[in-house]
């Protein structure tokens, strides 16, 4: 991790298959989990300042997870917070289909790109059609996000505590920047197997001896899931 500039404290939240796949091998929007998952993934967001995830992630679902819990709702007012978190979308392209449920959500929604994003205007949903209330513009390295001065954007925004919510790329990059401090995990009862199919974090992976490391914080089970809450860099 990496703790000596300014940036949120982040939090990785997913559900995955028995064997480790976050959706099948055509990437089907992931909805196996249970109702007591979709509950645990809600107190999750409502603990944060904002949600990221990426433009692949929008396309699967075309919505994303608001706050509707009315004491969870009662907890943001109470600690001072705006009743829901940022929704953040990280996509190079600004290419949105505005019909897309997520921008009729009452959210607030920024999107966060390179400084090098395509900014071709696709026909025919031109930007203006996508409302965001901001747009964040970070620096890139080899047409790669630079983590590290996009976090501290956020920072700088008042983003104290942010939850990323895949996919599995996105994941992968902030991970191998050592921006990721913890890990839930939900392991759901199915098999979804395929070599294609999304893992939580792709990329291109880690070799044995630099893999971060893994603390486990807690183990439990609720009906047929299995929670599991790491944190990320411990010994």
């Amino acid at each position: 991790m990496i703790d000596k500039i300014d940036r949120p404290y982040t939090t990785v939240i997913l559900a995955i298959s028995a064997d480790g796949k976050i959706a099948d091998k055509v990437r089907s929007p992931a909805r196996f989990g249970s109702a007591n998952d979709k509950a645990h993934l809600e107190q999750q967001v409502a603990a944060n300042d904002a949600v990221l995830f990426g433009n692949g992630t929008l396309q699967a679902y075309g919505t994303t997870m608001r706050v509707i819990s009315p004491e969870l709702l009662k907890q943001r007012e109470l600690a001072g917070k705006p009743p829901q978190p940022v929704q953040i979308v990280c996509s190079r392209s600004r290419q949105f289909d505005p019909n897309l449920r997520f921008f009729q959500q009452l959210v607030p929604r920024w999107l966060l790109t390179g400084q090098d994003a395509d900014t071709a205007m696709p026909f025919p949903y031109p930007m203006k059609d996508c409302k965001f209330d901001r747009t964040i513009h970070a620096k890139t390295t080899d047409r790669e996000i630079d983590w590290i001065d996009a976090f501290q954007q956020l920072a700088s925004f008042g983003i104290k505590r942010l939850a990323i919510l895949g996919g599995g790329k996105l994941v992968a990059s902030v991970l191998a920047t050592g921006l990721v401090d913890e890990l839930w995990l939900t392991v759901c009862p199915l098999i979804l197997g395929g070599a294609d199919a999304p893992t939580p974090v792709e990329g291109k992976g880690f070799l044995a001896n630099l893999a971060p490391k893994l603390q486990l914080l807690a183990v439990k089970q609720v009906g047929q899931e299995v929670f599991l809450h790491y944190r990320v860099g411990a010994g």
